[in-house]
């Protein structure tokens, strides 16, 4: 904590956001940015946030002598990825100090930046401005958020596979899949929620 960038209040973001001479940088992973992100983010486009020194260390070059902000979903990781930053000898480093879910609080969608809605990891899925509850799902083969372009794919199916999904799993995963919704189903019908596996 003693080494982290410099928080910045959600009603100071869009001005350090929108100048020319600072790199915004989204520290989430690639399913997160994939359902929003700030205007003109740069998405590292990490799986996991392990990616993140790796990326650090190709993209160098545009982060020194820039103002580097960074962001994620509630401030925590942006304090390591901040921290990690300083300490390659980056001093102007600042970070949304309460992350995206303050702002989306804090920020009319008039003023706002942000862009999409924000992937939240509990039952809601996403959230939009003033924390309301977004439109995003979440594939229940892979977990990936689902947009509605995502649902319009010939790769979807509720339940059983999705664009994020469908090139990585078996025949034998889908069969699996399909046989859980049809239980998920028939319990809804009955009045109960379906717990399995």
């Amino acid at each position: 904590l003693k080494s982290v960038g410099a928080y910045v209040d959600p009603k100071d973001w869009n001005a350090l956001i929108s100048d020319k001479d600072t790199i915004l940088i989204d520290t989430r992973n690639d399913y997160e940015v994939k359902i929003g992100t700030f205007q003109g983010a740069v998405d590292p486009d990490t799986k996991t946030f392990t990616e993140f020194p790796a990326w650090v260390a190709n993209n160098r070059k545009i982060l020194e002598g820039k103002k580097v902000a960074m962001f994620c979903t509630g401030g925590i990781r942006c304090e390591k990825a901040t921290a990690f930053v300083k300490g390659l000898g980056i001093e102007d480093v600042f970070h949304l100090k309460g992350g995206i879910l303050k702002y989306l609080e804090d920020i009319p969608a008039e003023k706002s930046l942000w862009e999409g809605e924000c992937f939240v990891f509990d039952e809601r899925v996403s959230v939009g401005h003033g924390l309301i509850e977004g439109e995003a799902e979440l594939c229940r083969a892979c977990r990936s958020p689902l947009t509605a372009q995502a649902k319009l794919s010939e790769k979807y199916e509720a339940g059983v596979s999705c664009p994020s999904c469908f090139d990585t799993r078996t025949e034998e995963d889908r069969a699996r899949y399909a046989e859980r919704q049809k239980q998920i189903r028939l319990a809804q019908k009955r009045g109960e929620r379906h717990i399995g596996k």
